[in-house]
């Protein structure tokens, strides 16, 4: 029961109060450029939700059990990344297969989930945090969810704003990154509920 509680806590604080896009700020760049249609945003935020649960988990084992035995843990960052790039490249090839239209309409974000410094943080903080397989799939799975709520908050906003009369020196860019900040105050309402 105690191990049951440790997981749910870290699961809804990666989602809530650990919030790896709203509080940590990483992954900003493909939040900002995707979040303009809720339906591309529903596609990345799933790609990025079982990329980064995944990738976490592969990057423990690799850690763990390739990488500490062979006192290569230095080298962490650069096969941290080489998983994920390969990992993403299996996801792409699946949305391909499944869903043309969105990976159409992903364009050039679905690759650069590579890159995303959002999963890569996730894999450094469980190492940081020394969490356990099970804990470091929880907080890449709630991390995912986390990061596709926020995102898919904005698209609704932006697609609701296209209504709107905004400034001419607002448009665009600088109203996202007011947006932005105030969904990151709303989210840091949450602090102090749940902080692992």
């Amino acid at each position: 029961m105690e191990a049951f509680t440790g997981l749910t806590a870290i699961f809804f604080a990666a989602i809530f109060t650990n919030n790896i896009l709203l509080t940590n700020y990483l992954g900003m760049c493909s939040f900002l450029g995707v979040s303009r249609e809720v339906k591309t945003s529903i596609g990345l935020g799933a790609a990025v939700v079982f990329t980064m649960a995944f990738t976490s988990a592969l990057n423990w084992l690799v850690y763990y059990y390739v990488l500490i035995p062979m006192h290569l843990g230095h080298f962490r960052f650069i096969v941290f990344i080489i998983v994920i790039a390969a990992f993403v490249q299996v996801v792409e090839m699946i949305i391909e297969r499944v869903s043309e239209p969105l990976y159409n309409a992903l364009g050039i974000f679905l690759p650069l989930i590579t890159v995303n410094c959002a999963i890569l943080g996730v894999c450094l903080f469980m190492l940081i945090r020394d969490y356990t397989f099970a804990e470091s799939f929880i907080y890449g799975f709630g991390s995912g969810i986390g990061w596709m709520l926020a995102i898919l908050a904005m698209a609704g906003i932006r697609q609701n704003m296209k209504r709107s009369k905004v400034p001419k020196g607002l448009e665009g860019p600088g109203i996202t990154l007011i947006i932005a900040g105030i969904m990151a105050l709303a989210f840091m309402g949450f602090s102090g509920m749940i902080n692992i």
